[in-house]
C-alpha cells in the first residue's frame, strides 16, 4: 500500500530513500481538467519500471490516486496543468541497503503548463555533457537525472533544448525529449537500449507510424544523419508539449515538416 504525500500539505520525510539515494521514479502528466494525456501509458510505465527496481505498486492503486489528484487540483487551473508523481521506495533502511517490505511513498504535486513551443519549430543545440546510460536502467525514468540537470544548465533564452550524445558520440536524447528523425527512406530514432528515458509519447507515436505502414528504424543516430541531404526534419517528443520540429540546430538550419501535427497533439490524447 502506498503512503500518499500531497505536496501542498507537506513533503517527504528526511530519511526518504528518494531524497537520500535517488531510489525511485517519477512521471509528469499533462492534464486537461480531470483527464490526462496518455495517462494509462504513464501509469503502465510507472508500474513496470517500479517492478524493475523491486518497488511494489499496483496500476489500480495509481489510477485511484490520480483520480483523487484530479478532483483536488483540476479546478485550480484554467488552461491545463501538470500532475507530477514521485514514487520512492520509502523511508528507512541502513545505508544503501533497504529494509524488507518497505512501504513506498508517493509524492503528488500540481503546476501550471509551461509555455507552448513555437509551432513553426524551435532552436536547439548540442550539449557538452555526455549522457551515461547503465544497461540495467536503460529507459527508466528514475530520480537519477544529474546528467540532464548539468546539460539543462546550458539552456538560455531562445534555446528550447540541448541534445545529448553518449560516450560513443551518437545522439541519444534531449534533456527532456526523445528524438525522431525524418529521412527520405522513413523515420529513425535511437533504440531504447541507449536511452536514459523511453518516453510514452515516443512509444505511442512509433506505434501510430508503423500502423500507417511507414518505415521506422531504431538505430544509433549520428550527427552526419542531420547534415545528410536525406534529412527531412528532426522532431523532439515529449508528452507534455507533444511533437515539435527543430528549425535550427547549432549553426545549421533544418528542414521543417509539420506533417506529424496531423496525427498527434496532446489535446487529442486525453484519457
Amino acid at each position: 500500500m502506498l503512503n500518499l504525500v500531497w505536496a501542498d500539505e507537506g513533503g517527504l520525510p528526511a530519511n526518504d530513500r528518494g531524497l537520500a539515494y535517488g531510489d525511485g521514479l517519477f512521471e509528469t502528466v499533462r492534464m486537461q481538467g480531470q483527464q490526462g494525456v496518455l495517462l494509462s501509458r504513464h501509469l503502465m510505465r510507472l508500474v513496470r519500471d517500479a517492478a524493475r527496481l523491486g518497488i511494489v505498486v499496483s496500476r489500480e492503486e495509481l489510477s485511484d490516486v490520480c483520480a483523487q489528484a484530479a478532483q483536488r487540483w483540476a479546478d485550480s487551473f484554467d488552461n491545463g496543468w501538470v500532475l507530477k508523481l514521485i514514487l520512492t521506495r520509502g523511508a528507512g533502511g541502513r545505508g544503501y541497503r533497504p529494509d524488507d517490505n518497505m512501504r513506498p511513498n508517493l509524492l503528488l504535486s500540481a503546476t501550471s503548463l509551461p509555455p507552448e513551443p513555437a509551432a513553426e519549430g524551435v532552436v536547439a543545440d548540442f550539449s557538452r555533457v555526455p549522457l551515461s546510460v547503465h544497461p540495467m536502467f536503460a529507459g527508466i525514468k528514475s530520480l537519477n537525472r544529474l546528467d540532464q540537470v548539468m546539460a539543462a544548465r546550458e539552456l538560455h533564452d531562445g534555446l528550447f533544448e540541448v541534445i545529448m550524445s553518449n560516450h560513443d558520440g551518437y545522439l541519444v536524447e534531449g534533456t527532456r525529449t526523445n528524438l525522431l528523425l525524418k529521412t527520405r527512406d522513413g523515420w529513425v530514432t535511437p533504440p531504447v537500449s541507449s536511452l536514459a528515458v523511453a518516453g510514452v509519447m515516443r512509444e505511442w507515436l512509433l506505434e501510430r507510424l508503423r500502423e500507417r505502414g511507414e518505415s521506422v528504424l531504431e538505430r544509433p543516430l549520428a550527427i552526419a544523419d542531420l547534415t545528410s541531404p536525406h534529412c527531412q526534419g528532426l522532431f523532439l517528443l515529449n508528452s507534455v508539449f507533444g511533437v515539435v520540429p527543430v528549425r535550427r540546430l547549432a549553426d545549421q538550419d533544418l528542414p521543417v515538416d509539420c506533417g506529424l501535427a496531423t496525427i498527434v497533439h496532446p489535446h487529442d490524447l486525453l484519457e
